[in-house]
This record gives C-alpha cells, structure tokens and sequence, in this order.
C-alpha cells in the first residue's frame, strides 16, 4: 500500500487541506473532537468531488449509449472474423473511430475519482498510525483520533486486533458492528444502483453481449466492496458509502429525466411528457423541446415508445415539428413526409358520387339528363328478361338486340356473356 501511496501523495497535501477546512467549519457547529465534525467533513469532500466530476459523467452516459448503440456493429464484426483477432481488433478500432465513440469514457468518473480515494486512506491510514500528514498536524491528528462515528474511530478497522482498538478508546465489538453494517449498506447501494441501471434504461429491443456482462457485474461489484471493504478505515467506508448514495440519486434522476431510447425508463418518460404537451398544448423547457427534436427528426426509425408518443400527440389534435415544439392541429392532420419530418395539411373532402338504386340499375331506366353516371354498370335495357320468362322460354327477338341461350337450355360450349352483363 505504501508503493499506491507514494504514487498518489501529489494530491495528500490538496485532500487533507479540503479536510481541515470542513473540519473548522463543522467544529465551530459540533465540537472540534465530535465524530459528525469529522464525519461531515469527509462526506462534504465526496459532494465537492462529485460537483466537479459532473461534466465526466455527463460524458460516461454518451459513452455508454455510444456503447449500446455499436453493439449491433460490433457483434456483427465479431462474427465475421471470429477467427482472425487481429482483423477484428482493427475493424473495432476503424468503427469507434468512425463513430467518435471511446471505449474508456465510461470508467472516466472512476478513473478520476480514484486519486482522491487512494489520498484519503492514507490520510486516514497515517491518523491511525499516528503520523502527521499533509496539513494535518499534531493538534489536529489528537482530535481525529478522537473522533467516533456511532462509537467507532474514523481510522479503525474490521479486521484491526483488540489492542489496536483500545488504543484507539474503543471496542471491538463497536467497530465490528459499525464497519459490518456500513459495509452491507455499501453493498446493497452499489447493487440497487446496478440494478436499476440494467432493468429501467437499457435498450430492451436490442440483446447484446455487454448487456450480460453489465448484468454480472450487477452481482460481482457488491461482493467486492464487501470483501475489500473489511480492510477499509471507517472513514473511508464513510466516504466510500457517501459515493455510492451520490451515484445512486444521480443515477435515478438521470433515468427519470433522459432516459436511454428503448428502454422502459423512456416508455414511462414519454407518457408523462404526452400527458403534460396534451394537457397544456406544449412543452415545458429546452431539454423537453430536444427530445421531442430528436424523436421527429428520427423518421421511420422511431422505436415503438416513440410511435405512440407522436401517434397521442396526433389524437390530441397536436403535431410535432421540427424544432422539437408542439403545434396545435385544427386545421388537418399531421402527415409524416419520407424524411421521416411531420408537416400539417388541410385534408380534403373527398366527393363521394350519387349511386342509383339497386331497383333503377336493375330495370334499365333511362338516366335523367345531367345526372352523374353511377359507379356501377348499369345492365343494357334491351338485355333484360321479360318479365314472366320462366326455364327454357326464349327472349323475343325485335331485331334490336341478339338472342342468347338461357342457362341450361342447350349443351355444350356457352357463349361468353357480354362484358357490359352482370
């Protein structure tokens, strides 16, 4: 651990300065030697590192819906040259590069966030130790050793002897009791966190490999906080719990406010927003206005929660444009173009024509002047049967009109009935 520590005390002296800071501010509120200023101190350093790590993990959800997205390609990559690792590596290099897309972006906040750990256990690790660190001088590490959560000391451990706790105005059984119970509440937040990742905002309509390995994760992360988790400070495991709750609460207002498209996290966003364009005939804000660019702008490739937004909008009487706001649509309906973009139009009347009675088309009466001619063919008046005509009675032949054999009256080849003959 000293090797790990020696490559991080660059950043010691700026972790411990933070420290002492909080520290004086929530001394002067609890007491100097209380374990809530220490306590406090440690979590408002995790809350001041997550601040500054907000533009990362902005970038690690493009990088993981990047992720998402080039599965599809890089199965198919995968497939085709399952056989020559070199070919395939370098395919997968040409497709992030086409693509802009950094396999390494989503491990940014961890990558980032991992320096600021490694100083505080060996800030902690030195307060245990009785070693000045940093700006942590003598007068200070006699208060932090001082310091007890729920009756634990900040630098005590799980797997510390007895005499080593005393040392500390503790006992073993306080320390094993706090330490096991952050460590489970440790446990339990990365795995809550995990999960709601993989069973709300992930694309359900696309099966790929990272998804199964996403979803081991899910239970391989929880048990290697617990099984290292034994070896860390109680403040560590305070700072290390502070974390995870920050990931979690994060994490859960990004899936409830842009949601991975696909998933039932975006289901259940774009019935809310439905429900707020259609009770109020627009959108609320800017970000609302680019989801709904985004989806018009998609066309044809819309997925099935995105059809049914933009299908309610039209059953509303609203049409979506372009620029991502909502139209109210009382003049006609919304129509999709084959770019895939949503323009309104006046619909027509369509004129349906006059269509004569079945007993007028029947008896071949004479059409008034000027009237429409019926969609239907009319039969030929001087091809209708006389009426009484019975079996095999023949039509009377005036001259005008050509005779035909009745059905059944001769054997044989019929003749072809007339085009114009129902």
């Amino acid at each position: 651990m000293d090797t790990i520590a020696s490559l991080f005390s660059f950043i010691t002296t700026p972790v411990s300065w933070v420290i002492v800071q909080f520290h004086s501010v929530y001394g002067s509120l609890f007491g100097p030697d209380t374990g809530w200023a220490w306590g406090l101190s440690i979590v408002s350093l995790v809350i001041l590192i997550r601040i500054c790590l907000i533009p990362l993990f902005v970038k690690q959800i493009k990088a993981t819906r990047a992720m998402q997205t080039l599965q599809p390609e890089m199965k198919k990559i995968q497939e085709r040259y399952k056989n020559d690792k070199q070919r395939q590596s370098e395919e997968m290099m040409k497709l992030y590069k086409e693509t802009g897309t950094n396999p390494l972006s989503s491990c940014l906040p961890i990558l980032a966030q991992s320096p600021f750990f490694f100083a505080l256990y060996h800030v902690l690790n030195s307060i245990a130790s009785n070693d000045t660190i940093g700006v942590i001088n003598e007068r200070l590490l006699e208060s932090a050793q001082k310091a007890h959560i729920f009756g634990a000391p900040l630098a005590a451990k799980f797997t510390d002897s007895p005499e080593k706790v005393e040392a500390l105005n503790s006992s073993l059984t306080d320390v094993r009791v706090v330490t096991a119970i952050m460590i489970v509440l440790m446990s339990l937040s990365q795995f809550y966190t995990q999960r709601q990742l993989m069973t709300k905002n992930v694309d359900t309509t696309v099966k790929t490999p990272f998804m199964q390995q996403q979803k081991m994760l899910m239970y391989v992360f929880p048990v290697i906080f617990a099984v290292f988790g034994i070896n860390f400070p109680v403040g560590v495991l305070v700072y290390w719990l502070t974390t995870n709750v920050w990931t979690m609460g994060q994490q859960m207002y990004v899936i409830h406010n842009n949601p991975t498209p696909g998933s039932k996290a975006q289901a259940a966003y774009l019935e809310r927003l439905s429900k707020h364009v259609a009770k109020h005939g627009k959108t609320r804000n800017r970000r609302e206005r680019a989801i709904v660019k985004a989806i018009v702008a998609k066309g044809r490739d819309r997925n099935e929660y995105e059809r049914k937004f933009i299908n309610g909008l039209n059953k509303a009487g609203l049409a979506a444009q372009t620029d991502g706001t909502v139209v109210k649509n009382e003049n006609g309906a919304a129509v999709q173009a084959e770019d895939g973009t949503t323009t309104t139009t006046a619909a027509p009347k369509r004129q349906q024509p006059k269509r004569q009675p079945k007993s007028k088309r029947h008896s071949g009466a004479a059409k008034p002047a000027g009237e429409p001619t019926s969609l239907t063919k009319a039969d030929d008046p001087q091809d209708a049967k006389p009426s009484g005509s019975k079996g095999n009675a023949k039509p009377a032949d005036n001259g005008s009109t050509r005779s035909r054999a009745q059905s059944g009256q001769r054997k044989g080849p019929q003749r072809p009935k007339s085009p114009s003959k129902k």
